[in-house]
């Protein structure tokens, strides 16, 4: 297996810090306070960023805080999530901490943007010292339209990607909607492609189904998420399963 395409695609689901990006804005908000700091913490029974699981296809613990200045729109926050990708690509590590900042506004009727910064640190990753890696640390720049419940948005990598050697400019398009199924459900749709810069076999196209609901002690949500992605580039090294496969993946939250 090539040990490079895998780190640089076994990277980092709904509860996921950016996904507070990819829910449209709505044209008339709520009357909010200045500025807001809210909490969040989360049990998924996986991991999946981009499709890839993170953590063995086994459970993972996230939790994170933001904090928005609504007259603005600006807002920067930071979370984290247990992982187990740098590990199995020989370095070290077993968190992911998200640091974010951006800014969200309203263009017109219905349509909103979003625009903003994400790094994604792996504390101890040590893939640096690993031969054919560079480190796990990644900084993306994003930028997305919303429309009433759809949205498309854009991710540049303006540094390697996850570990993979000379991927700077890498890519990923994500298209979603998240329609009111009346009862308190929100479906959730998605379709995304992670393009590799200089390495076409490690790209691939991954998509969700789900739907979400709030039932006041948590809000639950269950996704059939499956990629396209190669079965060799992305089997675990530590079991041999393709963390790209087609499952059903459920996550309770909670936001404070």
């Amino acid at each position: 297996m090539n040990k490079t395409i895998f780190a640089a695609l076994l990277m980092t689901a709904f509860t996921h810090p950016a996904a507070m990006a990819d829910q449209p804005v709505a044209a008339a908000a709520e009357a909010k306070p200045d500025t807001e700091l809210t909490f969040n913490a989360a049990l998924a029974s996986d991991y999946r960023y981009r499709g890839i699981s993170q953590m063995h296809l086994q459970p993972a613990l996230q939790g994170g805080a933001d904090v928005v200045h609504n007259p603005s729109g600006f807002y920067a926050g930071a979370w984290a999530s247990t992982i187990k990708w740098t590990k199995d690509a020989g370095g070290g590590g077993n968190v992911e901490l998200d640091l974010y900042g951006g800014k969200r506004g309203v263009l017109a009727k219905d349509l909103g943007y979003d625009v903003g910064v994400l790094s994604y640190v792996y504390p101890s990753n040590g893939l640096d010292h690993v031969a054919g890696f560079v480190s796990a640390n990644t900084t993306e720049l994003y930028g997305q339209l919303s429309y009433g419940v759809g949205l498309i948005k854009y991710s540049h990598a303006v540094t390697n990607l996850f570990g993979f050697v000379d991927s700077k400019n890498s890519a990923y398009l994500d298209l979603a909607a998240n329609p009111d199924a009346g009862n308190g459900y929100i479906v959730n749709l998605h379709l995304g492609h992670q393009r590799v810069a200089h390495n076409g076999a490690a790209s691939y196209s991954d998509w969700k189904i789900g739907a979400t609901k709030d039932f006041g002690v948590v809000t639950g949500a269950l996704a059939l998420i499956g990629t396209n992605a190669d079965k060799v580039a992305y089997a675990s090294p530590a079991n041999g399963k393709f963390l790209g496969k087609s499952a059903l993946v459920l996550t309770a939250s909670k936001t404070f």
